[in-house]
């Protein structure tokens, strides 16, 4: 609807994202402002003319993480923060890692260096944002939530703004009796902070050749629930990690159980992405997970409270793209600031958007906002503890191409060669690349956990438990470009992999009336916004974009 007359809104920043990216650069540019007015009278610039977008209903709703936070970013940014109620569930008290088997385990007898927490925190992200929010908010910024970000506007090669989202617009693209257009917001410099695979970054990343150099991003999937438990059976802040079982040796991932409190844990499973098996179904591999008898004791008599699921950025330091550009900058998840050997990146997201709060300050005080000016937010990340950090796994991820006890081996010469390993630089393939066809995989049943409604189960009772809402009479945000390839050529070559991929049971491959075969039926409203899809498929024919704002799932607690 391009042709529709729209309202424009004037401001300085713009910051695409209400994550802890997204809050931190807002809220340190918040700061810098005020520690600017306070002592200067010229130029006096104005919290007020930072937007801060998010899709979600409110903030923190779409905001999903194991999580173990790493404090070092958020004691820069509000140094007194244990004293400031901020919601941390529990220090970190214990570390285990164990190797699965199908029916047993055994613990490592001295826990990787990159697997100790000690000093760290057992929380909820969506608490910590929903935190971060009314910090930002009491600092002056301008929140918008519930409007979603849809289409980057450019003044030639300038990134100019955003495009919200159109509200009231039926299935077939028509306008309703609540019709209301989205906005154009133009800004001086606009803050990409969407989080992994990010479909307003995908379309700058892919429209300037901002990747150009750079290696493939790769991704995991990461599937959790929330469940309370009979207290005594794990300490609270007890953090444990799994190797093995149920993903085979070929495959890159592990299980998580954070104990949140003395009934609380997080529990969950992630898998590389990057697997050959089109038949792999991560939600499956989860709740086989559950069923391990180490695992199975720990939850029995317990219950499911919260799911939830989350694509992550493994690709590391030679996937981070160019992250300034003419008018903007790219932080956090959206540009894959984030460790996979610790499996963190909370605090990296957090410090990436400071770092591109202090250089728009930079510009907004010589009212420049050229790709030169904001090329000091590369600077500063480069000459920093995040480039440091990032560096000595640069190589990480990639060094299990081959599997897992490959993975293990080049994780021990990396660790010793500072994180070079064999090679300067490890080759990688993006992930759905690796995937094989189904006459290269075929043999016996590919197992399926069966559902029981108390340990395991499918797919659509977990949706529930994620709070997705979405309006039904809306377009479709998941655009397939040949469905034609999916209903005839995916079928003979993978089997209709977005069936199995999918964690919210989006995709069906339903029978034709006729009985002539099966077609693709996409169930929109169970999405949880992963980006699996756009990620995953093998044919690339999928795009993830945001629906109408405000609809999604809703995070309470994870």
């Amino acid at each position: 609807m391009a042709d529709i007359a729209r309202e424009t809104l004037e401001t300085d920043v713009l910051i695409v994202g209400a994550g802890p990216a997204g809050l931190s650069c807002a809220l340190r540019l918040a700061q810098l402002i005020k520690a600017h007015n306070e002592k200067s009278a010229t130029p006096q610039l104005s919290s007020e003319n930072i937007y801060l977008l998010e899709k979600a209903s409110e903030i923190g709703a779409h905001c999903l993480s194991g999580a173990v936070l790493d404090p070092r970013a958020l004691r820069e940014l509000v140094p007194d923060f244990e004293t400031q109620d901020a919601p941390l569930e529990s220090p970190v008290t214990g570390d285990a890692v164990y190797f699965f088997t199908e029916r047993g385990q055994w613990k490592f007898p001295v826990n990787p260096p990159f697997l100790r927490n000690h000093g760290h925190y057992v929380v909820s992200v969506n608490k910590l944002a929903k935190w971060l929010g009314e910090w930002v908010e009491r600092a002056g910024v301008s929140v918008f939530a519930g409007f979603a970000g849809m289409e980057v506007l450019y003044d030639g090669a300038r990134v100019a703004g955003v495009r919200t989202d159109d509200k009231g617009v039926d299935r077939d693209g028509k306008p309703k009796a609540n019709f209301q257009p989205g906005y154009d917001l133009h800004a001086k410099v606009t803050v990409f902070a969407e989080g992994p695979r990010g479909s307003l970054t995908k379309q700058l990343v892919a429209r300037l050749g901002l990747d150009k150099g750079r290696n493939p991003q790769v991704y995991a999937v990461g599937v959790k629930e929330l469940w309370e438990i009979p207290a005594g059976r794990l300490s609270k802040g007890q953090v444990i990690h799994t190797a093995g079982w149920p993903l085979t040796s070929r495959q890159f991932g592990g299980g998580f159980i954070y104990a949140l409190s003395q009934t609380l844990l997080s529990v969950g499973l992630v898998a590389g992405l990057d697997y050959e098996d089109p038949r792999f179904d991560a939600h499956n591999a989860f709740q086989q997970f559950k069923t391990h008898p180490w695992v199975r004791k720990l939850l029995d008599g317990g219950q499911m409270v919260r799911y939830g699921a989350k694509a992550i950025p493994e690709g590391g330091y030679f996937s981070i793209p160019s992250a300034a550009t003419d008018g903007a900058l790219i932080v956090g998840d959206s540009a894959g600031f984030l460790n996979s050997q610790r499996l963190k990146g909370i605090h990296l997201a957090m410090k990436t958007g400071m770092q591109a709060a202090e250089t728009i300050f930079e510009a907004l005080l010589k009212n420049d906002f050229s790709a030169t000016t904001l090329a000091g937010f590369e600077t500063r990340w480069r000459n920093s503890w995040v480039n440091e950090e990032l560096w000595k796994v640069r190589n990480y991820h990639q060094g299990f191409e081959r599997g897992f006890w490959r993975g293990a081996l080049n994780g021990g010469l990396q660790f010793i060669t500072g994180g070079r390993g064999l090679h300067a630089r490890y080759p990688v393939r993006a992930g759905h690349e690796r995937m094989k066809h189904l006459a290269e995989v075929a043999g016996a049943e590919y197992a399926r956990a069966k559902s029981d409604g108390h340990l395991t189960f499918d797919k659509l009772s977990d949706v529930y438990h994620s709070g997705t809402h979405h309006e039904e009479d809306q377009p479709c945000h998941l655009r397939v470009t040949d469905f034609d390839i999916c209903n005839h050529r995916c079928t003979v070559e993978y089997g209709n992999p977005c069936q199995y991929f999918c964690p919210a049971a989006v995709y069906e491959m339903e029978e034709n009336p006729d009985r002539s075969g099966k077609h693709l039926k996409i169930n929109a409203s169970n999405c949880v916004h992963c980006k699996t899809c756009d990620i995953a498929d093998p044919y690339q024919i999928i795009t993830w974009v945001c629906p109408e704002g405000g609809g999604g799932p809703h995070y309470d607690g994870l």
